[in-house]
């Protein structure tokens, strides 16, 4: 992935949620030097992965599969004095995009439709790392649903569903819907140990080709970028 298409992406979401009024925490806006001024003060921003993501999950499919996020806040599973016992992120889909078929083994999630078009999600039951064909039970907005493993489920602006432990799913924008903006409110967000790929196996983070400038550092590039 370039970093040209990094930096479109970026400022692309920062531009979708301006229309939807939804504003960053003052770290979301920083150029690199605002970064490398700040690089002693990073102590829970870095290990706890806060600020933007983008990959293509090394599948150079992006159009499809992927999407810009920013993690907000967020804790450590195993050093519960850092950070929250809790996480939240904002994940914004252009139109057309989506993630892989993930599950986790510790998180549960609320998945939200904060603004932009409907999303879709797809449900499928997981035993030993596999999908099944059993009706998946889920809870949106505290309410119970059934669904067939892969049926289509339509969650419209400010509606939210409920993602258990081994309940693989993917969700995003239907081509020709819109963009979206999806908030995810979750237990710890831990990226590197608690995704499981049922679809695919993509790698967690893109490789990035420096053809331009950088607008804003990737959560996983702080310490390679700012030395620290």
């Amino acid at each position: 992935m370039k970093r040209s298409l990094v930096n479109h992406s970026i400022r692309y979401a920062k531009e979708l949620l301006k229309k939807y009024n939804i504003s960053l925490p003052d770290f979301g806006y920083w150029t690199m030097d605002d970064w490398k001024a700040h690089k002693d003060e990073l102590d829970y921003i870095k290990p706890l992965m806060l600020g933007w993501d983008l990959t293509d999950h090394g599948l150079n499919r992006f159009s499809e599969i992927g999407c810009t996020l920013f993690t907000i806040r967020n804790g450590m599973l195993y050093q519960p004095e850092v950070g929250v016992p809790y996480a939240e992120k904002l994940l914004i889909f252009q139109d057309g995009q989506r993630l892989p078929i993930h599950y986790h083994g510790f998180k549960t999630e609320d998945i939200i439709n904060r603004a932009g078009g409907p999303m879709f999600i797809k449900l499928y039951n997981t035993v030993d790392g596999k999908a099944t064909d059993t009706p998946v039970t889920v809870r949106q907005d505290g309410i119970a649903h059934t669904y067939q493993p892969g049926e289509i489920v339509m969650i419209q602006p400010g509606n939210s569903i409920t993602i258990t432990p081994g309940v693989a799913h993917t969700f995003g924008s239907l081509p020709g819907t819109g963009d979206l903006i999806c908030g995810e409110v979750s237990k710890i967000n831990d990226d590197t140990t608690d995704n499981y790929h049922i679809e695919l196996q993509p790698q967690q983070y893109a490789n990035i080709e420096e053809d331009e400038p950088i607008l804003h550092p990737l959560c996983n590039e702080y310490g390679r970028l700012l030395g620290i």
